[in-house]
C-alpha cells in the first residue's frame, strides 16, 4: 500500500540485540493531505540501512510503501505497519488535493442526505432486527 502525506513526528529511534545480531528501528507520523478530513498514521522503518537510506525529517513530503501486518501478543492482537520504501516528493511538485465534485464523498465521510426530515415522534417504533444499521 501506498500513502502520501507529511511527515509530523519522528519518534526516538529503538536499538537492540536479537539472535539475528543488532537491530534499529523508528517510527514515524505521516498526516495525509485529505480535503475534508486529514488521517494520521504510524509507521516503522527497521533496519539500520533503511533508516540512513530514507533519511526522513519532520516537515517532509513523502510518500511511504508500506505493508501491514497483524501479530497476537497475550491474547491481543496488534497492528504492525512497516515501510520499505519513503520518497521525498519535491514541494515544487507536490499538487494539493482538489475538492471533490459537488454529490461526492471523500472516503470516510459521513453521507450527507438530501432526503427530507421526518418528525421521529411521527415515525412507528421498529422493533425488528432487520431495521438496525448495521
Amino acid at each position: 500500500m501506498e500513502l502520501q502525506g507529511k511527515i509530523i513526528a519522528a519518534l526516538p529511534e529503538r536499538s537492540g540485540v536479537s539472535q539475528r545480531g543488532e537491530w534499529k528501528s523508528q517510527e514515524f507520523v505521516v498526516e495525509t493531505h485529505d480535503t475534508q478530513y486529514s488521517r494520521k498514521l504510524v509507521f516503522t522503518v527497521f533496519g539500520a540501512d533503511r533508516l540512513q537510506r530514507f533519511n526522513i525529517q519532520v516537515g517532509q513530503e513523502v510518500n511511504v510503501a508500506f505493508d501491514i501486518d497483524a501479530h497476537e501478543w497475550n491474547g491481543r492482537w496488534f497492528n504492525d505497519i512497516r515501510a520499505y520504501d519513503v520518497r521525498q516528493i519535491d514541494p515544487a511538485q507536490y499538487v494539493s488535493p482538489q475538492p471533490a465534485p459537488a454529490g461526492v464523498q471523500p472516503m470516510g465521510a459521513a453521507p450527507v442526505s438530501t432526503a427530507p426530515q421526518v418528525d421521529a415522534s411521527a415515525a412507528p417504533v421498529a422493533d425488528s432486527a432487520e431495521d438496525l444499521p448495521f
